[in-house]
């Protein structure tokens, strides 16, 4: 389910983390990315993404949000409710 585009701009946001913004603009189009992931998923494939191993490049992103509070509040914060509204209506949250 990850695009090509979605790949270039997760390796482009590895790349700059250590030059990132205060307003984190690479962090905010990694975010629209994962919005409309999730709004265009079917549930089905919501499930099937859930049980698939990490790549790499996840892996690294989700290393740096545990690093940095600041980047992991404005991407949850920018996620959040797209995420768990989906999540709800495939039934992954009660």
């Amino acid at each position: 389910m990850i695009t090509r585009s979605m790949i270039l701009v997760v390796v482009l946001f590895l790349f700059a983390g250590a030059a990132v913004a205060q307003d984190y603009p690479l962090l905010s189009m990694v975010a629209d990315r994962v919005i409309e992931k999730y709004r265009s998923a079917t549930c089905e494939q919501v499930w099937q993404d859930k049980e698939k191993p990490k790549g790499e490049m996840e892996k690294n992103l989700i290393q740096m949000l545990h690093q940095n509070p600041q980047m992991r509040q404005v991407f949850i914060d920018k996620v959040a409710a797209t995420v768990a509204n989906k999540m709800f209506e495939c039934g992954l949250v009660p």
